[in-house]
């Protein structure tokens, strides 16, 4: 079974409006003010499932928390910084890990040539 890369483009627009039950013009209008960027075939746009999860996201925190654009672009900027930030943590652990890893080889070896 294949990993489904998330950030291929797939859905036309009127695809993901029926999909998150917006109009197209709702979309179109995210895309002008910058929430979305779909990727583009001369004239046709098309979202990947990452961008439907994000449009997803935008439309709970205005509909449902009432936030308002200005609102969405703090939170979606927040939310990017902290992904960054969350995979430079997994590098460090990933070299920790790796160090522990080395020095646990190193101690293992002083003791069996010290036997």
């Amino acid at each position: 079974m294949a990993i489904k890369d998330k950030k291929q483009p797939l859905y036309m627009i009127s695809v993901v409006a029926e999909m998150l039950h917006v109009h197209p013009q709702t979309l179109r209008l995210y895309e002008r003010e910058g929430l979305i960027t779909p990727k583009r075939t001369k004239r046709l746009r098309l979202y990947s499932e990452e961008d439907v999860e994000r449009l997803d996201m935008i439309l709970r925190l205005t509909r449902e928390l009432g936030v308002n654009k200005a609102g969405v672009e703090v939170i979606l900027r927040m939310r990017h910084r902290l992904e960054a930030m969350q995979k430079e943590m997994e590098k460090m652990m990933d070299l920790l890990e790796d160090d522990i890893r080395r020095d646990f080889a190193e101690r293992l070896r002083k003791v069996l040539m010290e036997e």
